[in-house]
């Protein structure tokens, strides 16, 4: 058996349990160990080196990781989803789940996730908040809509236009609580609208800025890649580098999931694992390869500045996506599962630009 010591940690806010596996006995034990990083790192040099450590993805976040990287430890943050635990174990203890990373750990059977570097999750943070500001921007719209259709109120055009704005702030009710109850939910709507249009004013000056502006460049050559989502992808997907074009379907959840055994060899709906704000994205970008490609003054305004090859890649792709787009309408499937099929190959596209 190597030498060292093998730590499994299961971190929380107020309280980390270490387990720890003794390679030159083979005893396993249970500790307290600090929650602060710097002190969790102080902890951990008590033991034989050289010592490995691995705790749980979660949202402690990766400041232990990146502790233990600067102390020249080695840290394996584990993905949760990928943790192997027995269907007959029911008892679940932050002693068990410990003990349990840290012999996985020796065994080499955790799936590591990347840590990213600081300036990415900031940006993926920030990528974040827009999501939150988008979906409250919409329960917002949803609860003003119902309350004006619960008085038979109905906005026959497209909605939440400047003209539709027009005519909700002409509607008034002669019950006073009503009234109040509208205009609250007017502000609220606003509020949010605010709020989603001052976070795309600073994605869209930090997609222009260094590591990213070279990346999303690139990638909003592509129809239906906008900035937000090339900014997106690029913070979420972290080092594009370490994908292949087919491993990307998998990561994001996009393959169909599978249930054979024999003879027998039967598909299901997609997987929708891995990272979910990027696979929404893909499957929205994949809806603009129903039409065929046309000049754009939108997709023209984005390529200024990109090398000639890019902009006929990012064509190429436009053409090949359309035509499997179609193909798949020819064989009478649904249009949502053609959007996916799309999405799964337009990831394998947005590697190849990225990597250029």
């Amino acid at each position: 058996m190597a030498e060292g010591t093998w730590v499994g940690l299961d971190v929380h806010a107020r309280k980390v349990v270490a387990g720890v596996l003794d390679a030159e006995t083979g005893e396993l034990r249970s500790w307290r160990a600090p929650t602060l990083p710097a002190e969790t790192v102080e902890w951990l040099r008590q033991f034989a080196a050289p010592v490995r450590v691995a705790y749980e993805a979660g949202p402690t976040g990766y400041g232990l990781a990146r502790a233990c990287a600067a102390a020249g430890i080695v840290c394996t943050v584990a993905a949760p989803s990928k943790i192997q635990r027995a269907p007959a174990d029911r008892v679940k203890t932050d002693r068990r789940d410990a003990e349990r990373l840290a012999r996985l750990l020796r065994l080499g059977e955790l799936v590591a996730v990347r840590v990213p570097e600081p300036h990415e999750e900031a940006a993926r943070d920030l990528i974040r908040a827009r999501e939150d500001a988008r979906g409250e921007l919409m329960r917002a719209r949803h609860r003003l809509s119902k309350l004006l259709l619960r008085h038979g109120l109905v906005y026959d055009a497209a909605a939440w236009t400047l003209a539709h704005d027009a005519w909700l702030r002409r509607q008034r009710f002669d019950s006073r609580p009503l009234q109040l109850a509208l205009e609250e939910s007017y502000a609220a709507a606003m509020q949010a609208k605010a709020r989603r249009d001052g976070l795309d004013e600073a994605i869209v000056e930090l997609a222009g800025e260094p590591p990213f502006a070279e990346t999303v460049g690139r990638l909003c050559c592509l129809r239906g890649v906008g900035t937000l989502t090339a900014l997106a992808l690029t913070v979420e997907l972290g080092d594009w580098t370490r994908f292949r074009p087919q491993s990307l379907g998998p990561f994001l959840g996009l393959t169909p999931s599978e249930d054979s055994s024999g003879e027998r060899r039967r598909l299901g709906a997609i997987t929708k694992t891995g990272n979910t704000h990027a696979r929404r994205l893909l499957v929205e970008a994949a809806w603009h390869q129903r039409r065929p490609l046309r000049e754009s003054a939108t997709l023209t305004r984005r390529r200024q500045g990109q090398p000639a090859a890019v902009c006929a890649r990012a064509d190429r792709s436009a053409r090949r996506l359309h035509a499997r787009w179609q193909a798949l309408e020819r064989r009478g499937k649904r249009r949502t599962i053609v959007a996916v099929a799309v999405a799964r190959e337009l990831a394998g596209h947005c590697w190849a630009l990225a990597t250029m």
